[in-house]
């Protein structure tokens, strides 16, 4: 059976084509599906919390979901706003496990960085956080393999040091499931 689903990745606002670019072809890597580039978004301003100065991450995804064209079988949203769940001080990304949409902010990934300098550190987080979150549409969970793409992050440190790669266990969840996608 042929399949022409898409992941769909999808730029909130501005953003630079290199690293959207970059994305696409990791996941393509990553995920076997082809990619598409479509802005589905202007903004992500209907979500600003005000008492927080932050923007609520979950209302974004339903919006991403319901924007997202029919052969779309993932949308991944990239946003340069300060995105928050209710629980947590800030995410770098959140997805709908099991779901259609997922979604990142570039906003904290910048920490510590002189973009002029250190573009590709920048860039690999970027991908690293895109790769994460889409996993977890195709049901994958947070691992404890610190390595593992799949670690929960809780700094900045952490998303440097987790390796850009499904570990062994991860990946044949992952496997599974396209399995069962595909059939």
């Amino acid at each position: 059976m042929t399949h022409s689903r898409k992941v769909v990745i999808s730029p909130i606002g501005e953003a630079a084509a290199d690293i959207i670019d970059a994305v696409a072809t990791r996941i393509a890597g990553v995920f076997g599906f082809e990619t598409d580039i479509v802005p589905l978004l202007d903004s992500i301003h209907f979500a600003f919390d005000p008492v927080r100065c932050q923007y609520h991450s979950t209302p974004v995804l339903e919006k991403l979901t319901a924007a997202a064209p029919a052969d779309a079988l993932k949308v991944l949203g990239i946003a340069r706003e300060d995105l928050f769940i209710p629980i947590l001080t800030h995410v770098y990304g959140e997805a709908e496990l099991g779901g259609k949409s997922c979604l990142i902010s570039t906003y904290r990934l910048k920490e510590g960085l002189s973009l002029s300098t250190d573009g590709r550190v920048y860039q690999l987080r970027i991908i690293k956080e895109a790769v994460h979150e889409l996993g977890h549409t195709f049901d994958l969970r947070h691992c404890p393999d610190k390595s593992c793409i799949m670690h929960y992050c809780h700094s900045i440190a952490d998303v440097d040091r987790k390796g850009g790669e499904l570990c062994r266990y991860c990946s044949v969840l992952l496997r599974d499931e396209l399995k069962r996608i595909r059939t």
